[in-house]
């Protein structure tokens, strides 16, 4: 839901600043690394908000059988997650941890995207990969876009996936109390007892997972756009 709302809204975005453009008068692909950027993090926003309950089950079930035998939920399957928690806890807490996720979410979509098209733009008009980038029908091109894309977002995106997941696994007692009263509570806590290199613990696993799902994602879908409508996707 997350990957497919943003990558749909961030090339909607593009489309119609192209649009306009071209109704002004100017070259359609005169779109500064700003505004770029500013449609990813737009994208990312609202794409992570409508993932969340989806993100929450999977951190939940991720970490279930960490936990010791008499705190584990046992959920079932994911629904059964979703379900639970409306019921158990209230329909809002399917958006625990929410703000970070999405700020997290902003800020991985506008590097991912944002580089990614910046990037691409450049290696075609340096002709390194032929006109327009056109070699092997513009995958090298794509590939060096999306993998530097990817460290970009990483080195972003991993402090905000730290809290995230603490926030949205972490236990909270009989009587409701939580561990951590905000995403403000959890940095401050987090860095003062482990140090802030803690904001980018995991950061190479996190690469390797990244990566590839943005090489792989990004340029089906900016392949498939092309081949279905005639217009790039990113």
């Amino acid at each position: 839901m997350y990957g497919s709302f943003r990558i749909g809204i961030y090339a909607y975005l593009l489309e119609q600043t192209q649009l306009q453009n071209v109704a002004n008068g100017k070259n359609k692909n005169d779109i500064s690394f700003g505004q770029k950027l500013a449609m990813g993090c737009c994208s990312g926003g609202i794409g992570s908000f409508i993932g969340t309950p989806s993100e929450l089950a999977l951190v939940r079930m991720s970490g279930d059988n960490k936990l010791p035998p008499a705190e584990r939920r046992n959920y079932s399957n994911v629904i059964d997650c979703i379900t639970r928690i409306g019921k158990e806890e209230g329909i809002t807490k399917l958006w625990r941890g929410a703000t970070p996720t999405v700020l997290r979410a902003t800020l991985l979509s506008s590097a991912q995207l944002g580089v990614t098209s910046e990037i691409k733009g450049h290696l075609a008009k340096s002709g390194w990969f032929g006109p327009n980038g056109a070699y092997f029908y513009g995958l090298p091109m794509m590939f060096c876009s999306t993998l530097c894309s990817s460290f970009v977002a990483n080195i972003v995106a991993n402090p905000f996936d730290v809290m995230k997941s603490r926030l949205q696994s972490m236990p909270v007692d009989a009587s409701g109390k939580a561990m951590y009263s905000s995403m403000g509570d959890c940095f401050v806590k987090s860095v003062k007892s482990e140090g802030i290199l803690v904001l980018w613990r995991g950061f190479t696993p996190a690469f390797v997972k990244l990566a590839p799902y943005t090489i792989i994602s990004l340029t089906l879908a900016d392949k498939l756009t092309r081949a279905v409508t005639g217009k790039d996707a990113l």
